[in-house]
């Protein structure tokens, strides 16, 4: 059976380093990895699953949101994968959102943003890290729950903006110790998740590698594929 083609977005700046670290994830996984990027041809091959990936911050006229100073954004990256989304979702193509691209998700289907978690939430510790310090509480029974097999987890953290109102069809799959969202899920049965965290930086967590697996299985078990001639850039 041919290995599926999952694309990755990410940032154009220094994106490179998230981009090995995702395809290691989906080649571990058993899929073949191609880098989407703005201001990129997409790949003549159709893909079969979408990561959306971490990296700049959403830009804030998107969603209604407050503009905050000395943020990066890449309103090229935003028009990008959103009209990913815009093809991707309808057509039941699987995708997996990873900390920005959990947001991304949100945003595409009508839903909000905290754009600093720490104006909203000021009781949370302002925690940046690469490594499984942050706690959380998976929705028991969720799509999530069942893929990582822990309750809680631990997770890392690297984001200042969250969910705030959700967008439709989703629902929250997991919140920290501080009620911040952490992770959401489409309802139903397509495969459309997206978590707060950096499973791809966390190698050596079984539990979190299971979410590339479970992309992969559901790209391989999917007819769906998104066309590169469907999607406006």
């Amino acid at each position: 059976m041919t290995k599926p083609l999952i694309g990755v977005t990410t940032s154009r700046q220094g994106g490179w380093r998230s981009y090995l670290m995702h395809h290691l994830a989906l080649v571990r996984a058993g899929a073949r990895a191609v880098r989407l990027m703005a201001g990129h041809p997409l790949p003549e091959e159709p893909l079969q699953g979408v990561v959306i990936g971490g990296g700049d911050d959403i830009g804030a006229e998107i969603y209604g949101g407050k503009v905050l100073p000395d943020v990066r954004i890449d309103p090229d990256r935003d028009k990008l994968e959103l009209n990913l989304l815009k093809v991707a979702l309808p057509s039941q193509v699987p995708v997996l959102g990873i900390c920005r691209g959990s947001q991304m998700i949100n945003v595409a289907l009508g839903g909000t943003l905290h754009t600093d978690i720490y104006e909203v939430y000021m009781q949370a510790p302002k925690m940046r890290t690469v490594l499984p310090r942050k706690r959380i509480s998976v929705v028991p029974g969720s799509r999530l729950d069942r893929i990582l097999g822990c309750n809680p987890c631990r997770v890392n953290a690297l984001h200042h903006q969250s969910v705030d109102r959700l967008g439709n069809g989703l629902a929250v799959a997991a919140e920290d110790e501080s009620g911040i969202v952490q992770a959401i899920e489409g309802e139903g049965p397509r495969f459309l998740l997206g978590v707060q965290w950096h499973p791809e930086l966390l190698v050596w967590k079984r539990h979190q590698q299971r979410l590339f697996a479970a992309l992969v299985e559901a790209a391989l078990a999917s007819p769906a594929k998104l066309e590169n001639t469907a999607i406006a850039l």
